[in-house]
């Protein structure tokens, strides 16, 4: 049994296993050896109760002849006392007089009564049992409040449903109203196109070919190295643009006269079109909103969005609105009729002379295409041969590597072994010819790794010296690649499908000349 708050292993719970010599704590005041009880503490317990624990505050000051006889020493000399005698005095030295230690005294004294525990506990149960009869109330008065205000926004929520209801049937009205009528005006446009088509499509054709034919030399100067050549498709593309200019010269003036009335007619469904995207944008939000319930997803807070007053309209400004647009439309749905009479047929004199220069555009490009893959072709032979062999040489990097890490690892077993061996004791570390042979095969490994290593630098060098051919013949090849990209793709490309062959007087069913000649990669 240990005393409160000594360790086991201070130096006065081992009394009965040193000798007597050792330092025994001093004795704190004399002992009655008879009936084995320690004199009062009245004198020390008013002032050390108080105090943190402290041992030394529990002793007195007192000289100490023999540690041994400092608990009973006065007591054995009082001439008075029953221990006066020889015979007694004479067998003191094998009495074991227990020992209060400052743990165990310290103990004795408490700093709280059983009744002030109890009145403790008491006090607790009956503010525990106020404060939840408080909180009771609060939370049966809070879920009365909850359910009335429960009740209020449901109502509120119900009236405005109805409100954005309402709101909804009347942009949906007057949508359909718009998209009646842009439906209409987009009819008369394309009525106004065909009466006008020779003129504007042919005039529009040669802005588009005149574009596309600009576009094919720009982008031919994209092309790199030793492809930028001044080539025949180069020249026939100079001059395709010089007859293009010529032939818009004869043709806008033949434009202009019905453009206005178009340019008005697409202005007014401009107008028509942007009144039904703000309907319709209106009506998703609205319907949105309809839509929302308070388990609705994304739903967050905006403080003071009801005092934001963004209006732009009155319910009637928005209807007057829409009715003007309306109104607009038909009038000039009324004056597209008068200029549909008006409407000539298109010139087609130069209508021939392009499409001839188109032709002979389209067959350079079919010339210089086939000149540019057979070039390509030899170029990506040369390409593979060097990817195989650089493919090899990985394959046999990667096999020299695995085998050093197969010799490592016999290595790493044979330094194991060696340094196993090297912990025998005594005697037994001896230079015998297992360590002979440890010895001989890691160096025989130390030296198959470094020609493996050797090997592998080798062949490392002569991969970087394929990967530079490689990288040449790739550059070369890249260029062609972007030759062949812009000829075929970004200039061919765009003028197979133009120009259209009404426009040019072709039938539908007649093939147009350049789909024979022109190969399509």
């Amino acid at each position: 049994m240990e005393y409160l708050g000594q360790t086991t292993t201070a130096s006065y719970t081992h009394l009965g296993r040193r000798p007597e010599s050792g330092s025994y704590l001093p004795a704190i005041g004399q002992q009655d050896i008879r009936t084995g009880s320690a004199p009062p503490y009245s004198g020390l317990l008013s002032k050390s109760v108080n105090l943190p624990w402290r041992p030394s505050t529990y002793y007195r000051s007192s000289q100490v002849q023999h540690p041994s006889y400092s608990l009973y020493k006065s007591a054995a000399t009082d001439s008075s006392g029953p221990l006066h005698s020889g015979n007694y005095l004479s067998s003191v030295d094998s009495i074991k007089v227990p020992l209060i230690f400052p743990a165990a005294r310290n103990a004795l004294y408490t700093r709280y009564t059983p009744k002030d525990w109890y009145q403790s506990q008491m006090n607790n149960y009956l503010a525990s049992d106020k404060i939840r009869s408080a909180a009771e109330r609060l939370r049966s008065d809070t879920l009365r409040l909850a359910r009335e205000k429960e009740d209020l926004a449901r109502r509120n929520q119900n009236e405005s449903d109805k409100k954005l209801g309402e709101r909804i049937n009347d942009i949906d009205f007057w949508k359909q109203e718009l998209d009646r009528e842009k439906d209409k005006l987009a009819k008369k446009i394309n009525q106004v196109e065909m009466k006008r088509r020779d003129v504007e499509k042919q005039l529009h054709d040669t802005e588009n070919q005149l574009k596309v034919a600009q576009e094919n030399l720009y982008e031919r100067e994209k092309r790199q190295g030793i492809d930028v050549v001044h080539d025949n498709v180069e020249r026939e593309l100079i001059r395709e643009v010089d007859v293009i200019k010529n032939a818009q010269a004869k043709l806008r003036n033949m434009m202009e006269r019905l453009q206005t009335q178009n340019s008005l007619n697409r202005a007014a469904l401009h107008e028509l079109e942007l009144d039904v995207a703000d309907k319709f944008r209106a009506l998703s939000l609205d319907s949105a909103a309809h839509n929302m319930t308070v388990s609705s997803r994304g739903l967050n807070f905006h403080l003071g969005i009801e005092n934001v007053d963004n209006t732009v309209s009155t319910p009637d400004s928005w209807a007057l609105f829409t009715e003007d647009n309306i109104r607009r439309s038909a009038s000039e749905r009324a004056q597209s009729d008068e200029y549909m009479n008006m409407a000539d047929n298109i010139l087609k004199e130069t209508a021939t002379d392009m499409w001839n220069q188109y032709n002979t555009v389209n067959e350079a490009f079919e010339q210089r295409i086939h000149e540019s893959n057979e070039a390509k072709d030899k170029i990506q032979n040369h390409l593979s041969a060097v990817i195989q062999e650089i493919f090899d040489l990985e394959k046999s990097i990667e096999f020299i590597k695995k085998t050093i890490l197969d010799k490592e690892a016999y290595l790493r077993l044979a330094q194991s072994r060696l340094e196993t061996r090297t912990r025998r004791p005594g005697v037994e570390l001896a230079r015998d010819q297992p360590m002979h042979r440890l010895v001989q095969e890691i160096e025989d490994l130390h030296a198959m790794i470094q020609d493996l290593k050797n090997k592998l630098s080798l062949e490392e060098n002569a991969i970087q010296h394929l990967l530079r051919t490689k990288a040449t013949l790739e550059h070369d090849l890249s260029i062609k690649n972007n030759s062949l990209h812009i000829d075929k793709e970004r200039c061919l490309g765009n003028r197979r499908t133009y120009p259209s062959i009404q426009s040019i007087g072709y039938p539908a069913t007649q093939p147009m000349p350049y789909q024979s000649q022109v190969v399509v990669y």
